[in-house]
């Protein structure tokens, strides 16, 4: 599998508690922290619930 690294990029304030709960779920939780992660398909599903929330870039 692929590394990458997922950034915050935006608040988590005002949104749903599951998006809340996906951030720390994948080591987030501020903007600008970076995680460097194994893209497996659960992490491609997380991702892509906060895309908006969060940026990715191979590693």
């Amino acid at each position: 599998m692929a590394k990458v690294i997922i950034t915050q990029v935006k608040s988590t304030i005002d949104r749903p508690q599951r998006q809340k709960r996906t951030i720390q779920a994948l080591g987030l939780g501020k903007i600008n922290r970076s995680v460097e992660v194994e893209l497996t398909p659960q992490i491609a599903g997380m991702v892509n619930k906060v895309n908006h929330l969060v940026s990715v870039k191979e590693a």
